[in-house]
């Protein structure tokens, strides 16, 4: 790049945790996807159902290895400066997919979750939003490494929060939404392109060399 130029957009991978066709949290994450692209970042939105894994065993691991759709999953992140997950919440906590999706990652070297700058979003027609799930969802990512934002955002009511072209309907609740996504691209600008502020804020075992670690996902 030739100095004194522009530094090229940074790129945000926006996943959607859902299977479900008509989800809230597919318009959540189309939602989010379009703020982050309006502040100046390119943009990747994918559905948890365009990568297809089982049920994570073991010995379907040492059958046949990582599936594809692991693999094609590990890519996209790999290439992204960070990550938004829109999730459901099931039963006050991580959809059975979505902690499948993050089980099977987990076996895969290097660890594209570590060091990875990401935010957690959900909405719910509950009154909480599903926040209870992402709770939980941080979890397992912090486990493996990610730097999960502080901040989450979720919708409550959310069968009720959209109009017809994809807004909220509440527009200081939109507003609240695309200043927590500024805060955070903030956030992922610096750690990305300023190595002077960045901080290594988390060890984790899996990358120490010659050490025998507890596997991430075990039976």
């Amino acid at each position: 790049m030739t100095s004194g130029a522009p530094p090229p957009p940074m790129r945000v991978f926006v996943l959607a945790g859902s299977f479900r066709a008509g989800s809230l949290n597919i318009k959540l994450a189309s939602l989010v996807a379009r703020l982050i692209e309006e502040a100046g970042a390119d943009v990747e939105e994918a559905r948890i159902g365009e990568f297809g894994m089982p049920v994570y065993d073991g010995d379907l691991e040492s059958a046949g290895g990582i599936p594809a759709g692991t693999r094609a999953l590990c890519e996209r992140l790999e290439k992204c400066d960070a990550f938004v997950i829109a999730s459901p919440e099931y039963n006050a906590s991580v959809p059975g997919g979505l902690k499948n999706m993050i089980d099977w990652v987990s076996r895969t070297s290097p660890q594209p979750f570590k060091d990875k700058q990401t935010m957690l979003v959900s909405a719910s027609p509950s009154m909480v939003g599903g926040n209870r799930g992402l709770w939980a969802l941080r979890v397992p990512l912090e486990h493996l490494g990610s730097r999960v934002y502080p901040d989450m955002f979720s919708l409550a009511s959310a069968h009720e929060a959209f109009k017809e072209d994809g807004n909220l309907f509440k527009d200081d609740l939109q507003e609240r939404l695309r200043e927590t996504l500024t805060s955070f691209l903030r956030l992922v600008e610096a750690d990305t392109r300023y190595v002077c502020l960045r901080r290594r804020w988390y060890e984790f075992l899996g990358d120490q060399t010659g050490a025998h670690v507890t596997q991430r996902a075990e039976g």
